[in-house]
């Protein structure tokens, strides 16, 4: 028998049926739903007059629309209100279970996903939203799917999909000083740009990604859809069964045993080829921020700005208008540039591990007075761990506020909005024009730069606390 990946493994192991030169039929272990690109997949099943077909594999949760403020009243949004509505009245007729807005496993939907345990190793998983990756985490092909998909899904619990290639990048060594999985997907996107991994699924490996928690894992692969690649994951491990033990999943539970002698067998086989191999090496990578208008556009904190030497005519062109509109020029230095915002949260950095980075370098120090910080946990467990570790005493201490769940000021579909103009140093996953808010000027980063740049009120290596 011959060598597989991991991905070909999962994705053999869920093929219905391959349809000659066209794509397969994949059968879907885990469909996530939330209110934004759901409400247009079930009215296509009420034209149809039809029903959800497998509901129990179908969790839905509210968390693009929901303010992070006063959540037990009314959304004051008239969209947004009509959005979290609809998605209450329609898995309420479909039987589907739902962790709405004030439920105490309301959040965002790849955060508590994960950390409840209904995604697991060797499952395939779904959502109509981009950052499904992140469940890849845990050795899942797990990727984004479109609204006519999610109805499809909805509808036959499987999907029509085009096989990807297989990517491998590997990292192997020792991280720096104040490196963190954030950085390092950073870094490989800088090198990759934003399309270098189009049409691939990237598995990750080598020692400093075995090196990592479960948490840091979802943000690499979390990020892995802004290098254009349609998922990444990682190969489950004792970090991974260890997470998952403890998940309400497996709380009382005794298929654990069970279910982690069939997880064993999910790595890639020695031999097994990709289509494509990097290597990295951890020791060069440095505490990353954005200075342009998308993800691939990152450089180490302390270093300058790239100058046009050696730029093609279209792409000088297309760095000075993302500079224009950052309002930066090139070979500057973006270390001690005043800031405005900074944001703790999302998919990719709202976990409890990254309030206990950001708390670690703000304890016994003082926010800044220039910035306004929006620190929003990604689910209630993590608001709640938050308040047990007593992390919250030491954010109130240095003059930080905790917000209620939610997307939250990633995107622009909400209350918590950055103004025009204003310098955000975020957390979250895209930089794109207008991402935060019309106008508003994003540089993504780790937890400690956001906070080292919290205390300082300008961007801040956070090597230097």
């Amino acid at each position: 028998m011959s060598s597989k990946t991991l991905f070909d493994k999962i994705w053999d192991a869920h093929r219905v049926h391959s349809i000659d030169d066209g794509p397969d039929v994949l059968y879907i272990d885990r469909h996530y739903i939330h209110e934004v690109t759901s409400p247009q997949a079930f009215r296509g099943l009420d034209e149809r007059g039809i029903t959800v077909f497998r509901p129990s594999l179908t969790l839905a949760t509210a968390d693009h629309n929901t303010p992070t403020r006063d959540q037990h009243l009314p959304i004051r949004e008239e969209l947004s209100r009509m959005q979290v509505d609809k998605l209450r009245e329609n898995c309420s007729r479909h039987g589907i279970e739902l962790f709405g807005l004030n439920h105490n496993y309301n959040g965002i939907v790849h955060v508590i996903g994960t950390e409840l345990g209904y995604t697991r190793p060797g499952m395939t998983i779904v959502c109509g939203d981009s950052h499904t990756s992140t469940h890849g985490a845990f050795g899942t092909v797990a990727f984004g799917i479109g609204t006519s998909e999610v109805e499809m899904v909805l509808a036959t619990q499987c999907i029509l999909q085009t096989r990807p290639k297989t990517m491998r990048i590997t990292v192997d060594g020792a991280l720096g000083k104040a490196v963190t999985s954030k950085d390092i997907i950073m870094h490989i996107i800088s090198l990759l740009t934003t399309g270098g991994a189009t049409g691939y699924f990237v598995e990750y490996s080598g020692s400093a990604i075995r090196a990592l928690s479960m948490e840091s894992r979802m943000t690499i692969c979390n990020m892995s859809i802004e290098m254009g690649a349609r998922g990444g994951l990682i190969a489950p491990d004792k970090t991974t069964f260890s997470y998952l033990k403890n998940t309400k999943y497996y709380s009382g539970n005794n298929a654990f045993d069970d279910d982690l002698k069939s997880w064993k067998d999910l790595i890639t086989d020695p031999g097994a080829s990709f289509d494509k191999e990097i290597a990295i090496n951890a020791e060069s990578i440095r505490p990353m921020i954005t200075y342009g208008t998308n993800p691939g556009m990152a450089i180490a904190v302390d270093a300058p700005l790239p100058d046009t030497e050696g730029m093609n005519s279209q792409d000088r062109d297309n760095y000075i208008k993302a500079l224009s509109y950052m309002g930066f020029s090139p070979g500057i230095k973006l270390d001690g540039h005043p800031i405005d915002y900074v944001f703790l949260g999302s998919c990719t950095n709202g976990r409890i591990e990254d309030f206990r980075a950001f708390a670690s370098v703000v304890k016994g120090r003082k926010k800044a007075e220039n910035v306004t910080a929006l620190l929003v946990p990604g689910s209630r467990l993590v608001e709640e761990q938050v308040k047990k570790e007593g992390l919250l005493e030491i954010l109130r201490d240095a003059g930080f506020e905790l917000r209620q769940p939610g997307c939250s000021s990633c995107l622009a579909m909400n209350e918590d909005k950055i103004p025009a103009g204003k310098y955000a140093v975020s957390t979250s996953n895209r930089n794109f024009e207008g991402r935060q808010g019309p106008g508003a000027r994003t540089l993504l980063a780790s937890p400690l730069t956001a906070a080292a740049s919290a205390v300082t009120g300008r961007i801040t290596d956070p090597r230097l606390f």
